[in-house]
């Protein structure tokens, strides 16, 4: 699976993240920095890449549009790049079988709270 990292999310993800998830990037690196969402959409659909947004438009996008292309919701609010790479190693699990699903296009990722 290849993740295609928005404009709200760190471009450092990418490397941080190679091991588990190859070929993956980040909208800035692809030249899709100050691309609206529909065209970031309509990449990621051609190039086969699952969005990673902190951002409900693409939510939208994914109801009016269906998909693919898939989508990881990272519903974790404000938080330091580290916390973001944790929210997706430890949900690697439900990542793979939101990529195997062919009824479920969105994966809402929430941030665990310390005790």
């Amino acid at each position: 699976m290849k993740l295609l990292f928005d404009q709200n999310l760190s471009p450092t993800l990418v490397e941080h993240l190679s091991d588990t998830y190859p070929h993956s990037a980040h909208v800035h690196h692809l030249g899709l920095g100050e691309a609206s969402d529909l065209a970031i959409w309509e990449f990621a659909r051609q190039n086969t890449f699952t969005i990673v947004s902190k951002d409900a438009d693409f939510v939208e996008l994914s109801t009016v549009h269906g998909f693919p292309p898939k989508l990881l919701w990272l519903r974790i609010g404000n938080c330091v790049t580290r916390d973001i790479e944790q929210v997706i190693r430890s949900n690697r699990l439900s990542i793979s079988t939101l990529d195997a699903d062919s009824v479920r296009g969105v994966l809402a990722l929430f941030r665990k709270e310390p005790r």
